[in-house]
């Protein structure tokens, strides 16, 4: 039993009384369970002092949230009525939808600080941009742990920042190396300075249509 757990048990119960060991091993039954993975834990335990420097960012505008919307499969002429703003205020004026591009964008190129795919055929390629806050001049090298029976390949993998430069976008294709269907596997892409880390998760799982 774990050491900790044992020198718990051993206040339970009635100091004067002598604790059988199956007695102390009771609290620690049923506490057993699966493994955490990150969808449990998230991207970790928020770091004050780091979210006050982070060096680089991935930046949300409207413009992706927009191209999320259209991503969904809703017809052209109903997200444009369901995103237009009528004001009934005489000081307010109204604001005009959305008006989704020919191209559908891909939903997994939302620029979120994280990569999940949930269906995986064979390769797919993503799109994420990233934006400088630390030195103007920074140069940022690529750090990647695939997830298992996954390939990666980023493009460009040295992220190099100036005073005119300070949004970067980086491709990352994801190939899967396993030939059957699968559960999620899990690894992470980082960008690194020396000083900084910028960590993001990536999740994918095999589909293989039966």
């Amino acid at each position: 039993m774990c050491k900790d757990l044992s020198g718990q048990a051993s206040l339970t119960g009635d100091p004067q009384e002598e604790v059988k060991p199956k007695a102390m091993s009771t609290p620690a039954e049923g506490t057993g369970g699966d493994f955490a993975d990150p969808f449990d834990f998230g991207g970790g335990i928020c770091n004050p002092n780091g979210a006050a420097d982070p060096g680089l960012i991935y930046d949300m505008e409207k413009n992706d949230y927009s191209n999320y919307l259209c991503s969904l499969g809703y017809s052209y002429d109903r997200v444009y009525n369901v995103t237009t703003y009528y004001s009934d205020k005489k000081d307010s004026t109204s604001s005009a939808g959305i008006v989704c591009p020919k191209v559908v964008p891909s939903r997994l190129d939302m620029n979120l600080p994280s990569i999940s795919i949930p269906n995986l055929k064979d390769s797919v390629t993503i799109k994420r941009t990233v934006t400088n806050l630390g030195n103007v001049n920074s140069i940022y090298k690529l750090v990647v742990k695939p997830p298992r029976n996954v390939a990666i390949k980023v493009t460009p993998d040295v992220l190099k920042f100036n005073a005119k430069r300070k949004k970067i976008s980086f491709k990352v294709k994801i190939t899967s190396t396993y030939k059957r269907s699968g559960k999620f596997t899990f690894g992470s892409l980082a960008w690194s300075d020396g000083k900084h880390f910028v960590r993001i998760p990536i999740a994918v799982r095999k589909q293989v249509d039966e």
